[in-house]
């Protein structure tokens, strides 16, 4: 057996400093900006429970967007391989998170994936290539909570 060992480098550069620093904890801003290479930046902040602002991405939008993305790159390698024609797929994914006094910790991520295949197609197929997509999924795979897919598969009309 094969092992490949593949590294991601990202930057995250705080920029909520309002002239203090963190002298108090309503001192600072929460904005930063997530870059890596040559890729656009990803403006970003902590949910706006944790003083956040609503309109950049916070990690927990970020996580359940990675889980989301990963399942869906192998379910469209997996129907590819299978000669199912995937016309669109587009995922209502969302997350769970419980905050405690002690520690914040998500307990669950369901994938919502509305698939359109070609007419004709293995639709029992595309359903049992969501099982396989998720036992391949590196995120599913490396997460201590449960990601669980519940996906609407129909035919492309006309």
């Amino acid at each position: 057996m094969s092992h490949n060992t593949h590294k991601y480098a990202v930057q995250v550069a705080w920029t909520g400093n309002h002239g203090t620093g963190t002298s108090g904890y309503s001192a600072y801003g929460r904005q930063h900006v997530i870059s890596s290479g040559t890729k656009p930046d990803i403006a970003g902040s902590a949910d706006p429970a944790f003083r956040g602002n609503a309109d950049r991405w916070n990690p927990e939008d970020l996580l359940v967007a990675a889980a989301s993305a990963c399942h869906k790159l192998w379910y469209l390698h997996l129907c590819a391989d299978a000669g199912i024609a995937v016309m669109s797929y587009l995922d209502e994914a969302q997350g769970t998170m419980l905050d405690t006094d002690q520690h914040g910790r998500f307990t669950g991520i369901v994938l919502h994936p509305h698939v359109r295949i070609r007419a004709g197609d293995d639709i029992d197929k595309a359903r049992e290539l969501h099982v396989i997509a998720h036992e391949k999924c590196y995120i599913a795979n490396s997460v201590n909570f449960p990601i669980s897919c519940e996906p609407q598969i129909e035919f492309v009309s006309g």
